[in-house]
């Protein structure tokens, strides 16, 4: 589902992002799960409000599928899990592996060959930028 409606997380990204600044380090999108590398602003640790936002808004622009009664109770649509997991980095070594991770998630997955294959991947900018190699 993510990656037939990329344009509309891509949206809520932008949106989330005027709103409550973050850099993306890398970001890789797959069919039914993403991986995020970001740098908040200093003093800011806020990853919660901001990967509500992005849910929200993602979902939002999906057309209301089959709920559990969960869902409903909740009022989701049943697209996301509920939680997400967060790790602070500790160095450059742990930001290039985490980086790295997002880069290779769709080999791993048997999605494509190289990370340069898969299009839903910020390797292309990394690549362009000269940081493909870490």
């Amino acid at each position: 589902m993510l990656v037939d409606h990329v344009g509309a997380l891509r949206e809520a990204v932008r949106q989330t992002m005027a709103e409550r600044p973050f850099r993306i380090d890398a970001w890789v999108v797959l069919p039914d799960h993403l991986h995020a590398v970001w740098t908040l602003p200093e003093g800011d640790a806020d990853y919660s409000v901001r990967w509500r936002l992005i849910k929200a808004r993602f979902s939002q622009e999906l057309p209301v599928g089959r709920l559990r009664n969960s869902h409903e109770a909740r009022q989701e649509r049943g697209v996301w899990q509920r939680r997400f997991w967060e790790h602070h980095l500790r160095d450059e070594a742990d930001l290039a592996a985490h980086i790295r991770y997002c880069w290779w998630n769709p080999v791993k997955h048997g999605l494509a060959d190289r990370p340069e294959d898969w299009t839903f991947s910020s390797v292309h900018r990394d690549v362009r930028d000269g940081r493909y190699g870490w």
